[in-house]
């Protein structure tokens, strides 16, 4: 059984009832839609034209929202409605990224994810959903898609119909009958200035440029919802927090299971690196969520194919990991460091790269679908964690051996790094928005940042180590250290573009 719509396009006339029933039913705070109807003009005055789309939750077959969704708030019932339970909500906003059609919104009187659940309520009691039944054309169709003797499927099975971006491969529900591409296209329709009866909000404003649009329709969009960017700063403060700490005690292990002693390096600032590391991206996260004092359902209602969860336990694996490695210093236990530094290396290996896997299940951010982003992880953690330890070793008495091992291990991995960059960004994307996104980093908004602000720094710091890694002694570490200072702004500086540019590109 699989309940979804089709929505006749053809007899549509933008009336907004369907809105204003909704909004009703469900009291959906001002401003906030669980659907809506976008409006979109083409051609010039006064030869144009103007197409509407009914926008909501797609009931996906394959849902990617309730994937990454931590807590299970977000299900699929069996009748094939997506659902949410906003007690188990966390508001970690993971839903929102994953949604390729802008569906789901933080409510603003809960501070949870809500969106169209196609009135459950109303289809557990025989009725059809409130739209539906305000629609004064018929143009919304509700019921079982599985069923082929229901209205719906035998619409949907002798029509013409589209769905919404079916590239992204999670089996949409709703089905359009006589939409315009460019309605359902969220790239083919920049905004102006103004919409028809408002202005477009912060957001769509500041991303007109970067929405290719066409040049042979003239295609504008004139009325939609608001586009928001979930995730910010903490989130890019975070990817360099758990880098440092992760990349510091890895380094720390190598040199273990490589015989070179790093002194109290090794001992104690790469461990207490560690737990700070994790502490700092803990704390950013649990201060990101919109519930945050719900923060614990995490691992009281854990839903264990979200790598939200599983990267909550990597960070308590990898913080344990790191306060025992301190313990086994502190008491001198030789073996156990041994014992600690293999265990290590898949605990910070996941610590730095897990999130890889998280922004993988960010569905709706097709930058952010890269195979090689683990690996890229993994290099920008050893850049920071090990340029860190160079500029604390200025600080301690370093034998020559532990810092060519650390300059070594940072500058291999900030060229690693760069010839990543190279790679992502100089080659063909998997996607037209994923080609935007990228275009925005190297050639738009976010150019001067990312190539004064994140590529220049690093490629400096690259030399400065080279140059440090030969030259050897005193001088060399000082030049090693500076260099170790040089790439920290330098990736939060690349990492904030990045996940800006992913978050920037509408996906209604």
């Amino acid at each position: 059984m699989q309940y979804g719509f089709a929505i006749d396009q053809r007899t549509c006339i933008g009336c907004h009832a369907c809105t204003v029933a909704c909004k009703t039913e469900h009291e959906v705070p001002l401003g906030q839609f669980r659907t809506w109807v976008k409006y979109v003009d083409t051609g010039t005055f006064p030869d144009t034209t103007r197409s509407f789309g009914v926008m909501r939750c797609n009931h996906c077959t394959d849902a990617p929202c309730v994937k990454i969704c931590p807590t299970q708030a977000l299900f699929k019932r069996d009748d094939g409605i997506v659902d949410f339970d906003g007690d188990r909500c966390i508001g970690c906003k993971s839903c929102m990224q994953a949604c390729p059609y802008d569906a789901i919104y933080i409510d603003a009187n809960t501070h949870t994810a809500a969106k169209c659940n196609l009135c459950a309520h109303r289809v557990d009691e025989g009725m059809e959903p409130a739209c539906v039944v305000v629609c004064p054309t018929h143009s919304i169709w509700v019921g079982d898609l599985d069923d082929p003797t229901s209205g719906i499927a035998r619409l949907v099975a002798t029509q013409e119909t589209a769905v919404r971006t079916p590239e992204q491969n999670t089996g949409p529900n709703v089905f359009y009958l006589g939409a315009d591409q460019a309605v359902l296209d969220p790239l083919a329709a920049p905004v102006d200035d103004t919409y028809i009866w408002a202005k477009p909000d912060a957001q769509r404003l500041l991303t007109q440029g970067d929405v290719p649009g066409s040049p042979r329709t003239g295609a504008r969009t004139t009325l939609n919802t608001a586009h928001p960017r979930p995730w910010g700063w903490k989130v890019v403060t975070y990817l360099w927090t758990k880098g440092i700490g992760a990349g510091a005690l890895l380094v720390a292990a190598l040199a273990v299971l490589l015989g070179t002693d790093l002194g109290v390096l090794g001992d104690y600032v790469a461990p207490a690196l560690g737990i700070f590391g994790a502490a700092t991206t803990g704390g950013l996260l649990v201060w990101d969520l919109k519930r945050p004092e719900r923060f614990l359902y995490l691992f009281l209602k854990s839903n264990f194919t979200s790598w939200l969860v599983l990267g909550g336990y990597v960070l308590t694996i990898f913080t344990g990991g790191s306060v025992l490695w301190l313990l086994a210093a502190v008491l001198d236990v030789g073996w156990a460091m041994t014992v600690l530094a293999w265990l290590a290396i898949p605990a910070a290996a996941l610590m730095a790269g897990y999130t890889a896997f998280l922004f993988g299940q960010a569905e709706g951010r097709d930058l952010w679908q890269s195979p090689v982003l683990f690996w890229h992880l993994q290099a920008q953690a050893v850049m920071v964690g090990s340029g860190t330890l160079l500029v604390a070793g200025l600080f301690l008495d370093l034998p020559q051996a532990a810092q060519d091992l650390l300059v070594a291990a940072f500058v291999i991995s900030t060229l690693a790094h760069l010839a990543i960059l190279l790679v992502e960004y100089g080659g063909r994307h998997v996607s037209r928005q994923a080609a935007a996104a990228a275009h925005i980093i190297t050639h738009g908004r976010y150019a001067r940042t990312f190539w004064l602000g994140s590529v220049f720094p690093t490629v400096v710091a690259a030399v400065l180590g080279a140059v440090g890694w030969a030259m050897g002694a005193e001088a060399g570490g000082v030049l090693a250290a500076l260099a170790g200072l040089t790439v920290q702004p330098a990736l939060l500086a690349y990492e904030t573009v990045f996940v800006r540019a992913g978050q920037d590109l509408p996906l209604s």
